[in-house]
């Protein structure tokens, strides 16, 4: 929100009162307390009247800050409120007549005792931040309305990034964007997923710890600041300090909480009915067969909205007309080795039986007069279940119960962003502050039976809407897209800003959501979705099995079922990562490459883990343009090596795309292509490209339940290339020297990836001798250098 026309001036009707000087420090053992007038303090009659912020410094962990600032504290709501880790750290506190100081960790802040106000951030013996002249302060805008403000320098060269699941830019610097969850698409500055954290290149990130709406300038009202602003009495913000983006996602997320790890199943191809298409239990078994005669892999089947009858959602009950023996359906498809996922939303339409039976119990929000709130969006009649009330969360949970015990696996937890303001809740909250909230108790409900009754290793949703906290319930998708190359970069976009909040799991839809792709945007999309933590085909009006499309279809999405199968011992490390450190699964250039100034706006490639880059094709013909970090890297496709630092452009089949390893990586990869969830340990192999001397590195190699099944090493001496098995008894495993072709040991296997030798049973050592290293240096075809 903008309060200023221009530098000097405020906007008309706005009046804005600033703090001016530390004028009264107390410190106590862990804290420190200023009171800040907002006008200049020489004499005792300056003490009157006007404003006076009391700004509270503490600590929560080690290397975060925290700042509150409050204004009239008998007037700030206190329900909801985020929970926030607080291990009440060991500060260092120094005040004299110059300065107050606080240190946790490597970060202090310092607030100067006499005019201008400023307080300044600092570690590693640099400055991070300051709020100065004109920055925290209380404004008031022409009908009234109360605000607290503050503004964070940006040093020259600072970039901005986070701020939740947003569709733009990657860099925010230069955006307006408002922390109000709403449902819009992918094609607006709205977002489904807003989170009030942000990080920079400079070694810091901020977190404002309000649930409500929280208005963001970043670079744009003052081009030199990043301003936040809420309509409250109070404002609290936390300063992270990294350095790295890793090390500042790492401390986030260990204040806000951690992904769960979601079950290896999770990860394999989820097929769709699609939303409005026309479908019944033949259509459903039509497409499984269908897949199954194709040797196409899949996991998961879903079914959208209409498994309820029309006007009722939600109400789950099976459509008896459609679905008449939904048990028996259920069970058939459980016999194939599936998982099946329900589409389920928080609203409840007039026409549902229990629309009437919530409201009598008091289950469903009420306007101030005490009548049900309902409009007629989505549903008509549509009202809201109250998920503040334990009540009505059980009442709701009880629903689910049984279709677990049908044998549902899973539900697909859409809506939660259309919360009404006008409503009176259970426990008292506010409504203002309930407003993105509301989907996180939304689906802690779900997730929480969920894990009730499958148990907390084998649960996970398939979200839309989310707030800070929404990431300790994966997966997350990316919400409704066109079916275009646009969308699927925009859909990319919010995936990689989404990570930068956090989330460490997300998802999109294959060949995106509304219209009917082109054969050419279904192909392409297919492979960037395999190459995603999670992958779903599915659409609005039409169906999104591939052979609808062309019988190409089916070739690339088995090829890249295939792969994601195989590459299920490093992805699936990635996700325990994710859930052990809050580092996501796809990760944004700069998150894993920050000291590389290239990478600092790449929004149209990521890395997969550590060490994995795909740059997705975004055009029917093939051409695509990417960037490669320092080094030479691998084409894990076809071997080849690519040089880097700099740019590429390459064209590429449908069945091919940019997908790179990372210099000196082993990558863990699987003997099964046919399914997600395996024992990755069992015949393991080891894939190691192009150890340079003196390299050492450890690979773990997850069980399904995220623990070690296996440790080894990986290292190179000389000439000699060693793994060890550390941890762990695989009855087969193997080492692959990628792009190497002549290498001496008794059981080489040459093969066109490279020398491969598998361990005798029971041995815990292979050690490869390398002679003439033939290293590709390749040009595709049509490739040139950018």
């Amino acid at each position: 929100m903008k309060f200023k026309d221009g530098y000097w001036r405020m906007r008309p009707g706005v009046r804005g009162d600033y703090a001016t000087a530390a004028y009264d420090v107390t410190a106590d053992a862990g804290s420190l307390r200023v009171l800040a007038p907002t006008r200049e303090i020489t004499r005792r009659g300056n003490t009157i009247d006007g404003p006076v912020l009391r700004v509270d410094l503490s600590s929560p962990m080690p290397d975060v800050i925290r700042v509150r600032a409050v204004h009239f504290a008998g007037s700030v709501p206190t329900a909801p409120a985020f929970a926030v880790r607080d291990d009440d750290p060991e500060v260092k506190i120094a005040v004299d007549g110059e300065e107050a100081a606080l240190t946790s960790g490597g970060l202090t802040v310092r607030v100067r005792r006499d005019a201008p106000w400023e307080m300044t951030f600092s570690a590693d013996g640099r400055e991070l931040t300051r709020s100065g002249g004109k920055s925290l302060g209380v404004m008031h805008d022409p009908d009234a309305r109360h605000f607290m403000v503050e503004q964070l320098r940006l040093s020259a060269g600072e970039l901005v990034y986070g701020l939740g699941e947003r569709f733009g830019a990657l860099v925010r610097n230069g955006q307006s964007v408002d922390i109000w969850n709403e449902d819009g698409g992918t094609s607006s500055e709205i977002a489904y997923k807003n989170v009030p954290f942000y990080l920079t290149n400079r070694g810091y990130g901020v977190f404002v710890n309000h649930p409500g709406r929280v208005s963001f300038e970043v670079g744009s009202e003052t081009v030199s600041r990043v301003q936040f602003s809420v309509e409250s009495h109070d404002l609290e913000y936390l300063i992270i300090h990294g350095p790295a983006p890793a090390d500042i996602l790492r401390r986030y997320t260990a204040l806000t909480g951690r992904p769960a790890l979601p079950p290896a199943w999770s990860f394999g191809l989820w097929l769709s009915t699609s939303f409005t298409t026309d479908y019944d239990e033949a259509t459903v078994t039509s497409f499984v067969d269908g897949m199954a005669e194709r040797d196409l892999p899949l996991s998961v089947f879903h079914f959208d909205c209409f498994w309820m009858r029309q006007f009722r959602w939600c109400d789950f009950e099976w459509d008896p007309e459609v679905f008449p023996d939904p048990e028996g359906m259920l069970r058939r498809l459980k016999e194939r080795g599936l998982k099946v996922c329900l589409w389920i939303n928080p609203y409840i339409g007039q026409a549902s039986a229990l629309f009437e039976e919530g409201a009598a119990a008091g289950h469903l929000l009420r306007r101030p007069d005490g009548t049900v709130w309902q409009d007629d969006h989505w549903q008509a009649g549509r009202a809201l279940v109250d998920f503040t009330s334990p009540a009505a969360r059980e009442w709701y949970a009880g629903k689910l119960r049984g279709l677990l015990d049908m044998g549902v696996d899973a539900f697909k937890t859409d809506f939660g962003e259309r919360i009404p303001t006008d409503v009176l809740y259970a426990d008292g909250s506010d409504p203002e502050r309930m407003h993105n909230y509301y989907s996180l108790i939304y689906n802690q409900t779900v997730h929480d039976v969920l894990a009730e009754r499958r148990g907390a290793g084998d649960t996970v949703l398939f979200a839309r809407s989310a707030t800070v906290g929404g990431q300790r319930l994966p997966v997350h998708w990316g919400g409704d897209c066109e079916s275009t190359f646009e969308a699927m970069a925009e859909s990319l976009r919010g995936g990689l800003s989404l990570g930068m909040a956090g989330f460490g799991f997300w998802s999109h839809d294959i060949g995106g959501f509304e219209g009917r792709p082109d054969p050419a945007v279904f192909k392409r999309w297919v492979a960037f979705g395999l190459l995603s933590s999670h992958s779903r085909l599915h659409g609005s009006r039409s169906y999104r099995v591939p052979w609808l499309f062309d019988e190409e279809s089916v070739d690339v999405l088995r090829s890249f079922t295939r792969l994601k199968a195989r590459l299920m011992p490093y992805l699936y490390g990635a996700a325990v990562q994710a859930a052990a450190e809050g580092i996501p699964v796809m990760r944004a250039m700069q998150l894993e490459f920050p000291a590389d100034r290239a990478c600092d706006h790449l929004d149209a490639q990521y890395m997969l883990g550590p060490d994995l880059l795909v740059a997705p094709v975004l055009s029917a013909g093939g051409d695509v343009s990417y960037y490669v970090p320092e080094g030479v890297w691998t084409r894990l496709l076809d071997g080849e090596t690519v040089s880097g630092p700099g740019w590429r452009t390459e064209r590429h089949g449908f069945e091919s795309l940019p997908l790179l390893v990372r210099p000196g990586a082993v990558i863990a990869t699987g003997a099964r292509e046919d399914r997600p969830d395996y024992d990755y340990a069992d015949g393991v192999t080891l894939n190691a490209y192009r150890p340079a001397d003196g390299d050492r590195r450890e690979v773990t190699v997850p069980g399904r339940d995220g623990t070690a099944a296996a440790v080894f090493e990986v290292s190179r001496t000389g000439d000699r290339v060693r793994a060890r098995r550390l941890e762990g008894v695989p009855a087969v495993w193997s080492l692959l020297l990628a792009g190497v072709h002549d290498a001496r040991h008794p059981q080489a296997q040459p093969t066109p990836d490279g020398v491969r030798v598998t361990a005798d049973p029971g041995a815990g050592e292979i050690e490869i001798t390398l002679h003439d290293p033939v290293r590709r240096t390749g040009t595709a075809a049509e490739e040139q250098h950018a």
